[in-house]
C-alpha cells in the first residue's frame, strides 16, 4: 500500500457515430471533388455537374448515402 494518491484514470474519448463519420467522408469527398463550386476540379475528378441547387443536394444526399452505407459495412 502507498500514501500518495493514485491518479485518476482519464475517461475514455466518446465514440463517434456511425452518422458522424459519413458526413465527414461525405465533406471530404465533396471538397476534393469540387461539388458547389463552378468549373472546378481537382484531383482528376470532373467536378460538379448539378445545374441548379436542387440537383446539387439530390447528389449530396445520395453521396451521404453511399459513405454511411460504406461506414456500416466496415464494422
Amino acid at each position: 500500500m502507498s500514501d500518495t494518491p493514485e491518479a485518476p484514470v482519464p475517461a475514455a474519448p466518446p465514440l463517434r457515430r456511425d452518422e458522424e463519420i459519413a458526413l465527414e467522408m461525405m465533406k471530404f469527398i465533396a471538397n476534393t471533388a469540387g461539388y458547389g463550386r463552378a468549373g472546378t476540379a481537382a484531383a482528376g475528378f470532373q467536378g460538379n455537374s448539378a445545374n441548379n441547387p436542387e440537383e446539387l443536394s439530390r447528389q449530396l444526399l445520395e453521396l451521404y448515402g453511399q459513405c454511411l452505407q460504406k461506414v456500416r459495412d466496415g464494422q
